[in-house]
C-alpha cells in the first residue's frame, strides 16, 4: 500500500511539473511566433521538421497535426537527411528544426545545407542562446526550468511543452487560413471523426413511405399500427394541412396505458407530445446525435420549411454508423 501511495505521489507530481512548464510556456508566445505562423503562412511549399531522438518524435506528431489542418508538412530524418533525403527540401519550403539543446550534432550539419538551399528556418529551442537559435530565422524558445525525470536527463517537461508550441503554431495557422470543419472532414473521411463531420441526417434518416405519418383524428389503434408497422418506436402526428403538431412513442403509450387500458374511444392527438424536437435534413447527423442525448430521446423528426415531416433518424441508425453514443432510451 505504501508503495502504491508513493507512485501515485510522484505520477502527480509529473502532472504538476509539466502542466507548469506548458502555462509558462504562454508568456513566452510573443511576437516570434507571430512572425513565424506568418512565415508558415505564406510558404508555398511544404512544411519540413527536423529533430533528433525525442525531438524527432514529437516532429513527427507535429507533422501530422499541421497535415491535418491544412499546412502539407513532411518529417525529415537528420541523418536521412545527409544521406539522400535533403533532396526533399526546396527553397520555397520552411523548415522547423526541433532541439533541447540546440546544438544537436545531426541538426548542427544541416544547418549550412538548408543555407545552401535558401529555405527558411524556423527553431524549437530549449536553448535560445545556441548554434541553431543563431542559424535560425526565427527562435522559439520552449526551455523548461526542470523536467520530470528525478536526474534532469530523461525529456518529460520539454517535450511536453515542444508539442504544446507546435499545437499552438498549426491551430494559429488553421485560423489564419479560415480552415473550415468542411476541409477538416476531407483530410479525416475515415473512422468516427470522418463519419461526425461527413455524414449528413439526409443520409441517416428513414424517408418516403417508411416514415411513420397519421393524422391527428385517427383513432388511438390506426396509430399504433402505424407504430408498430414502421418499426421506428414512434410517429409523426399532423393536421390536415399536413403540419407537425406531435409525436407518440412507445414511452407515450406506456404512460397512457397506466391510467387507462380503454383506448376505443381515443384518438392520436390525446396521448401525442405536442412540439416535438425536430432538426432539417442537411444538418451534421452528429448534430441530431448530440440533441438525442441532450434530450435523452431515441429519434428525431425530420422537417422541411413548412414544417411538414419529411423524414425520420433514429438513435441506432446513428449508432450502427459508428457515431457512437451515451444516450438512454
Amino acid at each position: 500500500m505504501a508503495n502504491d501511495e508513493k507512485a501515485i505521489e510522484k505520477g502527480r507530481e509529473v502532472v504538476r511539473i509539466e502542466a507548469k512548464a506548458v502555462a509558462d510556456l504562454e508568456k513566452k508566445i510573443g511576437s516570434e511566433f507571430g512572425r513565424a505562423v506568418d512565415l508558415l503562412y505564406r510558404c508555398t511549399g511544404r512544411v519540413i521538421v527536423t529533430g533528433m531522438g525525442k525531438s524527432g518524435i514529437v516532429g513527427r506528431k507535429i507533422v501530422a497535426t499541421l497535415n491535418s489542418t491544412g499546412t502539407p508538412s513532411v518529417f525529415l530524418h537528420p541523418s536521412d537527411a545527409v544521406h539522400g533525403d535533403l533532396g526533399m527540401v526546396r527553397k520555397e519550403d520552411v523548415v522547423i528544426c526541433i532541439s533541447k539543446s540546440g546544438d544537436t550534432d545531426e541538426v548542427s550539419q544541416l544547418l549550412p545545407m538548408f543555407k545552401r538551399i535558401g529555405v527558411p528556418i524556423v527553431s524549437l529551442l530549449g536553448n535560445v542562446q545556441s548554434r541553431l537559435a543563431r542559424n535560425s530565422d526565427i527562435s522559439l524558445d520552449v526551455s523548461v526550468t526542470e523536467e520530470a525525470c528525478p536526474f534532469d536527463l530523461a525529456p518529460t517537461a520539454s517535450t511536453t511543452v515542444t508539442l504544446a508550441m507546435g499545437d499552438a503554431l498549426a491551430i494559429a495557422l488553421l485560423e489564419r487560413r479560415d480552415f473550415s470543419m468542411e476541409e477538416f472532414a476531407l483530410f479525416h473521411p475515415g473512422g468516427t471523426l470522418g463519419k461526425r463531420l461527413l455524414l449528413s441526417v439526409e443520409e441517416m434518416m428513414v424517408s418516403g413511405p417508411a416514415v411513420p405519418v397519421v393524422n391527428r383524428s385517427v383513432p388511438l389503434k390506426d396509430a399504433i399500427l402505424e407504430i408498430t408497422s414502421k418499426r421506428l418506436g414512434a410517429t409523426c402526428v399532423v393536421d390536415d394541412d399536413g403540419k407537425l403538431v406531435g409525436i407518440i412513442t412507445d414511452g407515450d403509450l406506456r404512460r397512457l396505458l397506466q391510467n387507462t387500458t380503454d383506448v376505443t374511444r381515443l384518438t392520436a392527438e390525446n396521448p401525442m407530445t405536442r412540439h416535438p424536437k425536430t432538426i432539417r435534413k442537411n444538418v451534421l447527423a452528429a448534430v441530431a446525435l448530440q440533441e438525442m442525448e441532450s434530450y435523452n430521446i431515441t429519434q428525431l423528426i425530420v422537417v422541411d420549411d413548412q414544417n411538414a415531416p419529411i423524414g425520420m433518424v433514429h438513435l441506432h441508425d446513428l449508432v450502427k454508423a459508428g457515431l457512437g453514443t451515451d444516450a438512454g432510451g
